[in-house]
């Protein structure tokens, strides 16, 4: 067999037409697995050659298209196994797809929906049309692709946009989510600058700078047990085993002892620790694999996709010239540094706590900046108080953000350009540094929301339904915390209490509605309830016991049982009566609460 690197344009430009075999499965790929991951990565190739086109531009550098295309780097998406078929001279070259269908079928798809959407904002596809068709071919033998019998409607209507047809399937599904993207992403027609250079941007990522390894077998190479060899035997190698492999052979090549940079640098990250599955983003891989991207990302200072990993380390070790003795006490330093945010921090701690909180708002695109700001503090660069001060306002803005339902799509664009932002000032004034960049964002993806912006949230906005349990506890406890001080028997309150509504959410038989009958009203108490002000702690045996008990009867279990200071506070100031006024009087009071707990500069100039 013969292998060799494709861009999507290589592997669709020749006359050739690629047959997926009657024993594949039919076409099976779907948004959350695959195609928005996908789509991640062209978006993320597409910008990286776009940032790097304007900066050439501006420098008036020759050739700049070349030069952005090369800088950007290239992104893998996997391996594609093809069989030559024998066919007559005057027929079309045929393919068998051995391995790769669900692939190759989604770039034809993708090159397709890019096209459409281009030519429907009125700008250029010609060269991406060309791609799906063989030239002076008539009939299925025009299709680059040709999939499995039950597919073939679908991908036909396709790929000749038409639209009489009325189920195309997962096909037809797949198309549409990308042209949507598509729309959506370039966002206007050729007359607007910006919109002309993302869609140039998106044509290139997809045609130049995304590849595929396609492996050609030999006549003699039986199809079916390269199959199975390929799909059901062995464990795949993780990123961080092809990385281990190269930093040992490029060590050796100068004359490094491999047996003593693995105990030296590396040992430690063959554990199981290290190699347990964790979630990162949509995904679930090992934790060394995780952090070999951050860290990427902290080196490089841009975002590292999850299937570029072993690529951009090879870029950055071998390309960069840099030291593999530093890389690896690099890799070392900051592992450890991770490994003690992630897993040994003192419980109680004002670290620890910040820690839970990050990692219940799940910001895991911070990770790069906290290893960076926890690595500078173990080496003492960072004094602990400078190293709480960026925490609070890490933290301040992850809140308050969150409470507001703010979007997070943007956070891993903003953390890397903070972590660019304080890589270049002394650590002590980092803190001051981090506070004033994030004041600065005026965007709605980056707003660090006011208090007026927080307030309203706390009080209108049905947080019990709008956040995770995790997250809405977290910000209970919170409250509770600041009502606590050194004389309190507990410092911070247990992390396994359950949230309870004052008001049930089953009201209706033994709350009656002040303003029985009218329908508004009745709306406006079941979202109400929801609201901060109508919720507390309890431990989980209480829960059930309170359900959905009257007010004088869930009044006195409380007052029995709870020793929270938030709900002795709330008892004490509602008396006999709980209802929309009480619930938004201790709704006000809370958001106060929230403001002074997780501050802003300024937080209304």
């Amino acid at each position: 067999m013969r292998a060799d690197t494709h861009t999507i344009q290589k592997l669709f430009k020749q006359d050739v037409q690629y047959v997926i075999p009657e024993f594949q499965r039919p076409y099976v790929w779907g948004e959350e697995e695959q195609w928005d991951p996908l789509w991640q990565d062209l978006t993320a190739a597409a910008d990286r050659y776009l940032d790097h086109l304007l900066t050439l531009r501006r420098s008036r550098e020759d050739n700049p298209e070349q030069q952005a295309e090369e800088r950007a780097g290239r992104h893998f998406l996997g391996a594609v196994v093809l069989k030559q078929k024998p066919t007559p001279t005057a027929s079309i070259e045929i393919r068998e797809v051995i391995d790769g269908q669900q692939r190759m079928t989604t770039f034809l798809i993708v090159t397709q929906a890019a096209a459409s959407a281009l030519a429907e904002l009125g700008h250029d596809a010609a060269r991406l049309k060309r791609l799906k068709w063989n030239r002076d071919s008539v009939g299925d033998e025009r299709f680059k692709v040709w999939p499995t019998r039950s597919d073939r409607d679908a991908f036909r209507a396709v790929m000749e946009e038409d639209q009489s047809v009325a189920e195309l399937g997962r096909i037809g599904e797949a198309h549409d989510f990308f042209r949507f993207r598509m729309l959506d992403w370039i966002g206007g027609g050729p007359d607007d600058p910006i919109a002309r250079d993302r869609a140039h941007a998106f044509e290139t990522a997809l045609m130049g700078l995304m590849q595929a390894v396609v492996i050609d077998l030999e006549p003699a190479d039986d199809p079916f047990v390269i199959f199975e060899t390929l799909n059901a035997r062995g464990t795949p190698l993780l990123e961080s085993d092809l990385v281990k492999n190269l930093v040992m052979q490029v060590g050796s090549s100068r004359g490094l002892a491999p047996s003593d940079l693995s105990q030296r640098f590396w040992s430690h990250f063959d554990t199981a620790w290290w190699r347990k599955e964790i979630r990162q983003g949509r995904i679930t891989r090992p934790r060394i694999d995780t952090f070999l991207d951050y860290w990427l990302e902290l080196r490089l200072r841009e975002e590292v996709s999850s299937h570029m990993v072993f690529q951009r380390f090879r870029h950055y070790l071998n390309d960069q010239g840099q030291d593999v003795i530093a890389v690896l006490d690099d890799l070392h330093r900051c592992g450890e540094a991770w490994e003690e945010l992630d897993d040994h921090l003192d419980p109680g701690t004002p670290e620890e706590r910040f820690v839970y909180h990050w990692r219940t708002v799940e910001a895991g695109a911070l990770t790069p900046l906290l290893v960076h700001l926890y690595d500078l503090r173990r080496r003492e660069a960072l004094e602990p108080q400078d190293f709480l001060a960026v925490a609070d306002t890490i933290e301040s803005y992850l809140v308050r953000r969150m409470i507001c339902r703010m979007t997070t799509k943007d956070y891993n664009r903003l953390f890397l350009e903070a972590l660019n932002h304080v890589l270049d000032v002394p650590p002590s004034e980092i803190a001051p540094a981090l506070t004033a960049y994030l004041s600065d964002q005026t965007a709605d993806a980056r707003e660090w929301p006011r208090d007026s912006t927080v307030e309203y949230a706390v009080l209108e906005s049905p947080l019990y339904r709008l956040l995770t349990r995790g997250r809405l506890r977290l910000v209970l406890e919170a409250l509770e915390d600041s009502l606590r001080s050194p004389r309190t028997e507990d410092r911070r309150v247990t992390r396994n209490l359950t949230i309870e509504h004052v008001m049930p959410q089953k009201w209706e038989r033994n709350w009656p509605a002040t303003a029985e009958g009218q329908v508004e009203a009745v709306e406006h108490r079941d979202r109400l309830i929801h609201t901060l002000g109508n919720l507390t702690l309890v431990t989980k045996s209480m829960n059930p016991a309170l359900s959905n008990a009257a007010w004088a009867d869930k009044r006195i279990a409380l007052h029995e049982h709870s020793n929270l200071l938030m709900t002795r506070r709330l008892l004490d100031e509602a008396g006999s009566s709980w209802n929309e006024e009480t619930i938004r009087d201790r709704g006000q009071k809370l958001a106060e609460m929230v403001c002074r707990i997780w501050p802003r500069p300024d937080p209304e100039g």
